[in-house]
């Protein structure tokens, strides 16, 4: 006979130790994803003011950068009595290809890096294969 201590033990308690013990896997997990959207919610705040004041004083130098190049634009035209009309049409459509390059460049820069948490994934792909390691060993 097997006097062994893991013999003694009925089917319910090991459930029991394994329900804890993927319940408590459950939650480590869970706490390293809270702890990495803390970290990246932190730097975002401490970050936003000087975003903030950055983008307002982008957005004058903007406003007033579109102007005088307008201004010198529609000297260019300065006979014509549409002068204004043409400065603001051709600054208006180099902004535009500018913008939409721009946004080109952003999106795929989101793309490639991606919005996920990689740390958590990449520590739940490793969890799985253990697992999987783990159930085919006992099978």
């Amino acid at each position: 006979m097997n006097n062994d201590k893991h013999s003694e033990r009925s089917v319910g308690e090991v459930l029991a130790e394994i329900r804890s013990e993927v319940i408590e896997f459950a939650n480590t997990r869970l706490q390293m994803f809270q702890s990495e959207m803390r970290e990246i919610s932190n730097t975002l705040k401490r970050a936003a003011p000087s975003m903030m004041a950055g983008i307002v004083l982008l957005v004058t130098s903007y406003i007033l950068l579109t102007l005088a190049i307008v201004a010198l634009v529609a000297v260019a035209f300065w006979n014509n009595p549409y002068h204004w009309f043409f400065a603001f049409l051709i600054v208006g459509v180099l902004w535009s290809m500018g913008g939409g390059l721009a946004m080109f460049l952003a999106i795929r820069a989101i793309k490639l890096h991606g919005l996920a948490p990689r740390k958590t994934i990449e520590v739940l792909k490793a969890d799985k294969v253990w697992l999987q390691y783990e159930v085919r060993s006992r099978s």
